[in-house]
């Protein structure tokens, strides 16, 4: 398996991607894959990585630029992340994340930021101790990793895509 950055050519296999590996998921409202899209298309993706394997798409993640307001510098934020269905619980996501983390420590960013599960996302060294917020998600699930000795404060606020519905036609990307 390789992880790599996306090329134009990936984006309808990513797209299909992160609809399967959402679709059973409790908690999505299935706009996962319209997020990406909408965050590409806006020029608000700053890093797109895959994971393949033979040619094939295992795995996507993505990092927008989010602000958080009582704090200054690079900050951005991780979601989502995607795995195809009959790959999942084989470490793919935990390499995609890793290895997106480290280019954003090459980038000379301040930190990352992402709402999601602390099972989860407490092994990458996230915090969720409440200093940063994120509407009305309870601290529990709002994490941030600091690259250097700040520690973020206040309310984050993602790209718009995050924040805008779902047409019911995918605009062409």
């Amino acid at each position: 398996m390789i992880i790599r950055d996306e090329k134009n050519s990936d984006i309808a296999h990513i797209t299909a991607l992160t609809e399967a590996a959402f679709a059973s998921v409790a908690y999505s409202d299935g706009t996962e894959a319209h997020i990406v899209n909408r965050l590409r298309n806006e020029g608000d993706l700053a890093l797109s990585l895959v994971a393949e394997e033979t040619g094939r798409l295992l795995g996507h993640v993505a990092f927008s630029r989010v602000t958080i307001s009582e704090t200054t510098g690079d900050w951005y934020g991780l979601a989502p992340v995607s795995v195809a269905p009959d790959r999942q619980r084989e470490g793919i996501g935990q390499n995609l994340v890793r290895y997106g983390l480290r280019r954003l420590r090459k980038l000379k960013a301040s930190g990352c930021v992402l709402i999601g599960s602390p099972d989860y996302y407490l092994r990458f060294g996230f915090q969720n101790n409440g200093s940063i917020t994120y509407q009305d998600a309870p601290s529990l699930y709002v994490h941030w990793l600091s690259f250097n000795a700040e520690k973020p404060q206040g309310e984050v606020a993602y790209a718009p895509a995050f924040d805008t519905p779902t047409p019911t036609t995918e605009p062409a990307p």
